[in-house]
């Protein structure tokens, strides 16, 4: 039985069960199956040697934004319109075949969008290249979800399991579990509040199904056995996501604004062009870039090429900027002059750990170089030879 086959399986046994207090055991062990399951069908087939066959998209710019949704929803026409780049649009289906790349120039930055193939259900097993689709929008910053608005609710729902079932967390962040496994020393659990959907019994029974039998686990939160296999798993990646409804053309206004009134969601019409501006709008904000500008000392500030930070690419504190200059800028470094809207005064003297915010401008005062043996009379030693044989002897006075 291959591993598609028994996933199939669990899925009808876990269908089957009822969900009450005496089962909750039971279904917590075979969601661990299925975690582990799924995480043996991503892995490259034992015996193949090198890198499976993917699209090859080279990063490039301050940030990475993935188009994803089924064929024919508009994903090809929306990358034209925003970046200029030309990818084929037609009335068929897997108009798309490949990874389209372009380049976005938004507020002084260079965003990079990708135009991926459309996946349907059943992606995280293989089908379609759906595989190579969800590897990429993993390796991006931010997920940008293409719907038609003219279509059923239910396209969002399967989208989200497909992505969900290869490990991508959409809008989530990571659960407050500490989890680490030891040599000895049994299963430690401890919680720093009430727990009411997992007991001690069950994160033993998972654990077990994982072979673990030595680790720390501390709850810092009311997480959920989901929450817990994710830790235990690790391989979860946290990725923020707008879902954009094109073609709202096509109906009603009171659709318009329901789907407008979601969370994380945007009305767009490619045909007409309605909205392209709020949506670039929404990504610059999901995505947190912040623009940082840099001043010489004694010169006016440089504001043609802003020095671009996130926090999800290194951080956007002082000493994330300075190695975004080059590493061994942080040892030199003896204060940091900010203005804007991070310095409570201008200019405000300033640390390694300072957040900045957008827009800030930046000098940087390096420490001056300590001569050897101080200065003037105050030197320790001499730069004469220690031997008196060895000194140059100075010419004779004229007479």
């Amino acid at each position: 039985m291959g591993i598609i086959e028994k996933i199939k399986e669990i899925e009808a046994e876990m269908a089957r069960t009822q969900k009450n207090k005496a089962t909750e055991y039971h279904l917590g062990q075979l969601k661990a199956k299925i975690a582990k399951l799924r995480t043996q069908l991503l892995e490259p087939p034992k015996g193949s040697s090198g890198a499976g066959e993917g699209f090859e998209v080279t990063k490039f710019g301050h940030g990475r934004v993935a188009l994803i949704g089924f064929p024919s929803v508009g994903k090809s026409t929306l990358l034209t319109m925003l970046t200029g780049t030309h990818s084929e649009a037609a009335s068929y289906e897997f108009t798309t075949l490949t990874c389209i790349p372009g380049i976005i120039h938004y507020n002084d930055t260079k965003i990079q969008l990708l135009d991926l193939p459309g996946i349907i259900e059943g992606a995280s097993e293989g089908k379609g290249r759906g595989r190579q689709v969800i590897a990429v929008a993993k390796s991006s910053d931010l997920v940008l979800m293409v719907l038609d608005a003219s279509k059923s609710e239910g396209h969002r729902q399967i989208l989200t399991k497909e992505l969900e079932a290869v490990g991508l967390r959409l809008n989530k962040r990571p659960p407050q579990i500490y989890f680490k496994k030891k040599k000895t020393g049994g299963i430690s659990f401890n919680s720093t509040l009430q727990l009411t959907h997992v007991d001690e019994k069950l994160c033993y029974q998972i654990l077990h199904e994982y072979k673990i039998h030595n680790a720390e686990v501390l709850f810092r939160e009311d997480a959920t056995v989901d929450d817990l296999i994710d830790v235990i798993e690790g391989n979860r990646k946290y990725m923020k996501c707008v879902y954009v409804y094109n073609k709202i053309d096509v109906i009603g206004i009171d659709d318009v604004d329901r789907l407008a009134r979601q969370p994380n969601s945007i009305v767009i019409s490619c045909n007409l062009k309605l909205n392209l501006d709020r949506l670039l709008a929404r990504m610059w904000e999901e995505m947190g870039l912040v623009r940082i500008y840099t001043k010489p000392q004694g010169q006016q500030p440089d504001f043609a090429e802003p020095v671009v930070l996130s926090a999800g690419r290194g951080g956007c504190n002082v000493e994330d900027f300075c190695n975004h200059i080059h590493r061994s800028l942080v040892k030199e470094i003896k204060y940091v002059l900010v203005w804007g809207t991070s310095a409570r005064h201008y200019p405000q003297h300033c640390g390694l750990s300072h957040a900045l915010q957008d827009e800030d401008v930046v000098q940087i005062v390096k420490k001056k170089e300590k001569e050897d043996g101080g200065r003037g009379r105050f030197k320790s030693h001499s730069n004469a030879p220690a031997r008196i044989s060895d000194r140059e002897k100075k010419a004779p006075l004229k007479t």
